[in-house]
C-alpha cells in the first residue's frame, strides 16, 4: 500500500470513474446474488440467456484492459522489459491467490459450498497472465491474437468443454481463456481511446463489436455461464459505449472517481462488510430477508465502502501491487 503523489499525477480520473462504476456493480450485484428473495431479473442467469447483473464482470476486466498497455510501456520506460514481466505477473498470481484465500472463507460462512470453486478473482488474474504474453506486441497482433483465441475457444466449448465449463464457476480454468479475449480485445481499444488522432473511433469500435455480438446469437447461445463468443462481443461493445458516454461528456463524478482509485481494495473489504450480515446465519436477516431490510443493507455497505473511499481519495492513498 502506498500514498503515491507521482503516479497519481497520472492518472486519467475517466477511466477512474469508469472503474469505479464497475466495482459498485460487482459488489451489488455479488451481495445480491445469494438471497432468495431477489428477482431473478437481478441475479446471474442459471444458463443460456443474459441478465443485467452478467456485465459486471466484464466492465471490470474491461476498465482493467482501458490501463494495461499504459501502465505495461510506463514500467518498461522506467525499470526495463524484464522486470515489468516480472512484476505483472506477480500481480496476477495475486489476483489468483486472493481469489483462493476469498473462496476459502465464503466456503467457511457457508456462502458457498464449494471449497475449490473458481471465482472471479482467480478468473481475473488468469486472463490477466494471458494477456501478459501478448500486451507488448501491436495493436493488429493483438487483435488478431484475440479474435483467434475467441474462435478457439467457441470452437473447445462446442466440442469438447461444454460440460467442464458449466459445471464450474465463471468458466473455470477453460473459460479463463474466453476471460482473456475480453481484457486483450480490450487493450485493443484501450489503443485507440489513448490515440488522439484515433480517439474519434472507439465509441464506432465498440458499437460494432456489440452488433457483431447481436448477430452471432442468432446462431451461438449468449451465455455468461458458456463465456461464449456473443456473450464476450456483447459485453465488449456495451463496456465501450458506457466508457464512451463517461469520455465524451466528461462527467465529473467524483463518488464514482474515489471508489476507481482503489476498487480491489474496496472490493475485499466488500466481503468483511458482508460478513456482518452473514454471520448471524438468521434466514430472515439475509437468505431470506425481505426487499426493503436487503435495500437497507446495500445502502449501509454502500455507504461504508464509499466513506473509505473518498477518505482514501482526500489522502491521495492508492493501494497498489
Amino acid at each position: 500500500m502506498t500514498n503515491n503523489s507521482t503516479s497519481a499525477a497520472k492518472r486519467i480520473d475517466t477511466i477512474d470513474q469508469f472503474r469505479g462504476f464497475a466495482i459498485i456493480l460487482m459488489v451489488i450485484f455479488n451481495y445480491l446474488s445469494g438471497i432468495d428473495t431477489i428477482p431473478d431479473w437481478l441475479k446471474h442467469v442459471p444458463d443460456i440467456g443474459m441478465n443485467f447483473p452478467d456485465l459486471g464482470t466484464p466492465v471490470f476486466i474491461f476498465a482493467i484492459g482501458l490501463t494495461y498497455g499504459l501502465s505495461y510501456r510506463r514500467r518498461v520506460q522506467d525499470h526495463g522489459t524484464r522486470a515489468a514481466m516480472n512484476h505483472f505477473f506477480r500481480r496476477y498470481l495475486a489476483f489468483i491467490g486472493m481469489g483462493a484465500i476469498i473462496t476459502a472463507g465464503q466456503s467457511t460462512l457457508g456462502i458457498k459450498a464449494e471449497l475449490l470453486d473458481w471465482g472471479v478473482l482467480q478468473a481475473i488474474g488468469m486472463a490477466g497472465l494471458l494477456t501478459l504474453g501478448v500486451i507488448s506486441t501491436s495493436t493488429w497482433i493483438r487483435l488478431g491474437v484475440g479474435l483467434g483465441l475467441l474462435v478457439l475457444y467457441q470452437i473447445l466449448l462446442d466440442c469438447f468443454w461444454l460440460d467442464l465449463v458449466l459445471g464450474s464457476q465463471h468458466g473455470g480454468l477453460p473459460g479463463s481463456i474466453s476471460w482473456a479475449v475480453i481484457l486483450i480485445l480490450a487493450t485493443v481499444l484501450a489503443d485507440f481511446y489513448h490515440d488522439p488522432n484515433r480517439r474519434r473511433l472507439f465509441p464506432w469500435l465498440s458499437l460494432a463489436s456489440l452488433i457483431t455480438g447481436f448477430i452471432l446469437a442468432i446462431w451461438i447461445p449468449v451465455s455468461k455461464n458458456r463465456l461464449s463468443a456473443p456473450y464476450d462481443l456483447i459485453t465488449l461493445g456495451f463496456s465501450g459505449i458506457i466508457f464512451s458516454i463517461f469520455y465524451l461528456f466528461d462527467y465529473q463524478l467524483d463518488f464514482f472517481s474515489a471508489w476507481g482509485r482503489n476498487p480491489l481494495l474496496l472490493y475485499l473489504l466488500a466481503f468483511l462488510v458482508t460478513g456482518i450480515f452473514v454471520l448471524p446465519g438468521i434466514p430472515w436477516w439475509h437468505l431470506e430477508a425481505p426487499l426493503w431490510l436487503i435495500s437497507l443493507q446495500v445502502l449501509v455497505m454502500i455507504l461504508i465502502l464509499s466513506r473509505l473511499a473518498v477518505y482514501w481519495k482526500q489522502k491521495g492513498f492508492v493501494f497498489s501491487m
